[in-house]
This record gives structure tokens, sequence and C-alpha cells, in this order.
């Protein structure tokens, strides 16, 4: 089986840092002025003092912007780029893949330092002179302690001089009480995060381009009732093909594909993965399929793991015969844009929106 790696990043989606505990009910909330956006407007505003809490309640309180910061993958790394604050890292786990992130972004990501191709050390990390870790994986529950390596406790963060916060979007997803249906939690990493490194401003423009994209494909084609909406399996190929491993309604990638108009086929698994059988794909057999794959670093490289993916979906006789493959309704849109936190969460709602609904989303 692959492992669920994206490049050199683990594909271990974004998560957010902010108040309101772990998402809850408000991650639902189309009303993104009262959802998780909402609160993270009110209760961050950019002036020192800032606080922000992990997935159960714990608050973190920063006096002044960090100065050093360490990022657990590519995926927080990456929103600190956006953000405009990578000239604070100082080192990261998981790095992206040389050609991996768009433009100038690969450029800097490639001149941070490496602490470790997977989970950083807990010595490494401690003794890195970071004053922030930024961390995208949950420490609680399957993904603590063995799952994601011997992670430094409270008290020794603490000894070291390092605040630990999380990316709750993601650390949390597994623990929130209801599906998540739009972007409001992403919204609202990004701009506690912005609050946290004195960015709010580049965190204000994220946030508004990212409502302005998904508000127009909302106009187009949100009120779609939900029996017209096409059937939509999002195929992990990286995860493995063996055993599919499917997203349920508190990943993002739920998110994602409920705002371009498409019915996530298992939107009825409660949690974040689970691993089904071809069978169970069988039964739903979706309208479309996209393709899940990670960035390989090259457009060529790409193509030749999509042309893969389309080819074991068609040679396979367990799949070959769905209505997608006959049809030849295989989306071609990358893994981490759709099941990773972050920006890019709103093009994919739109990539989506327009290979579904031709002629409709502009």
């Amino acid at each position: 089986m692959r492992s669920r790696v994206w490049g050199s990043a683990a594909a271990v989606v974004l998560g957010g840092l902010l108040a309101a505990g772990c998402g809850g009910g408000d991650r639902g909330n189309t009303d993104t002025g009262s959802g998780s956006a909402g609160k993270a407007k009110d209760s961050v505003s950019g002036a020192y003092p800032v606080s922000v809490t992990d997935c159960m309640g714990a608050k973190t309180t920063f006096s002044a912007a960090p100065k050093k910061i360490v990022t657990s993958n590519a995926s927080s790394l990456e929103l600190l780029l956006r953000l405009g604050a990578g000239d604070k890292v100082i080192g990261t786990g998981f790095p992206p893949g040389k050609g991996t992130l768009p433009g100038t972004l690969d450029t800097q990501a490639q001149k941070v330092k490496v602490l470790s191709q997977t989970v950083i050390p807990k010595e490494k990390l401690l003794g890195s002179g970071a004053d922030l870790y930024i961390d995208t994986f949950a420490s609680m529950g399957s993904m603590g302690g063995g799952g994601m390596g011997d992670a430094p406790t409270a008290e020794e963060f603490q000894a070291a001089g390092i605040k630990h916060i999380y990316l709750k979007s993601t650390a949390c997803a597994a623990q929130s009480k209801s599906p998540v249906t739009d972007l409001s939690a992403v919204e609202a990493d990004i701009t506690s995060l912005g609050a946290v490194t004195g960015t709010s401003a580049r965190a204000k423009e994220l946030v508004a381009g990212m409502k302005e994209k998904v508000d127009a494909v909302q106009k187009a084609v949100g009120g779609t009732a939900e029996n017209k909406r096409p059937a939509y399996f999002f195929f992990d190929y990286d995860a493995g093909t063996k055993q599919p491993s499917v997203t349920c309604n508190r990943q993002v990638a739920n998110a994602v594909i409920t705002l371009a108009g498409a019915r996530n086929v298992f939107a009825d698994c409660d949690g974040d993965y689970k691993q089904v059988g071809w069978e169970d794909v069988i039964a739903k057999n979706p309208d479309w399929i996209q393709l899940g794959v990670r960035d390989r670093g090259s457009e060529a490289a790409n193509k030749r793991a999509f042309d893969e993916a389309e080819q074991w979906l068609k040679s396979n006789a367990a799949t070959k015969g769905l209505k997608a493959v006959k049809e030849g309704h295989l989306l071609r849109v990358g893994s981490e844009q759709t099941t990773i936190a972050g920006v890019e969460n709103a093009d994919t709602v739109e990539e989506i929106a327009k290979a579904l609904y031709p002629g409709k989303v502009g």
C-alpha cells in the first residue's frame, strides 16, 4: 500500500488554529459570518496579545510575533509562505518535493532547512532553537504517540521555550461533531495564523480571494437539489488500490466536493478517512471520479501518474464497469489541493464545478 505522503510532504490535511474548540456544529454552517470564520474574526484582531486554542480548548497566548518557526510538514509551511512569513521558518518536517508548490513558493520552500523527511525526531525538534512549532498532526487519539512518532510533551515544549499550536481543520477533523460542508474552518486557520505571525492583512486578502471564488460557484450551482447533484468519488490512488481509502464527511474534501455542486458518495461516513472494499464503491456507482494523485514535481510526471491511475480503473475488473469509467468522467485534479486545507481549496471548488457544470461556471 502506498503511504499517505505527497511528494515529500505528508498528505494529512491542513487544520485550523483558532478558538471555539474543534469545529463542532459551526464547521458545517454555511454562514461563515456565524461559523468558524466568524469566530476567528471576533477572537483574533491581529493586535497582540493573541490567543489560540488546540482541539481540546487549551489556550496558547502570544505577546509578540514568533521569530523562529518550525513546521511539521509542507502544508503549514505553504500557508506561512503565502502569508509572507516564510522568512521566519527555520525548519520543517515532511518537506515539499521540488516543484510541488506553485511558482515562487517552490523556490522559497526549497531554501527551508529540512529537519526530517518525515516526522521530526523529538530531540531535533526540541533543540531546533524554534520559538513556535506549528503542528498539522493531531496529538491525540489514533494520531498520537506512536502514530506520529515520539512527540514532545507539553512540559518538554515549555522547557525548550517552544510554543506548540495546531492547524485545527486537520488536527481536529476526525473529532468534529458534524460534517464539514464549507471552508469556514480553513478560513479560520488562515485568519488566526495571520494574527499569530503578524500578517493579518495578507490573511484577510487570502480569505477574501477564496470567498470570492466559492461565492461565484455557489451562485451558479449551489442551489442544485441533492438528487440532481452528480455522485462523486475521490479515488485516492496514492493511498493504495488493494483496499480503497475514501474521504468521509469530516474531511475538507467533503466540503470542496459539496461546494462544487457534487455529492460525495461517502458523505455518510463519519470521520475523515475510512478504508472500504471495492464492492462498496461499485454499489455507489459514481457519475464522476477524481483521480487522487499527489504532485510528482513536474507536469510530465503528474501526467504519467494520472495516466497510471486512469489505466488502473479502466483495466481492473472491479472498476472498469463503473459509470464514471465507461463515460470517461475521470477528473484530473491534484490530491493536495482537494484534501489538504489551504488557499487552493477554493480553486479546486471552481475547477470541479467547471467540469461537472460546463457553461454554468465562469
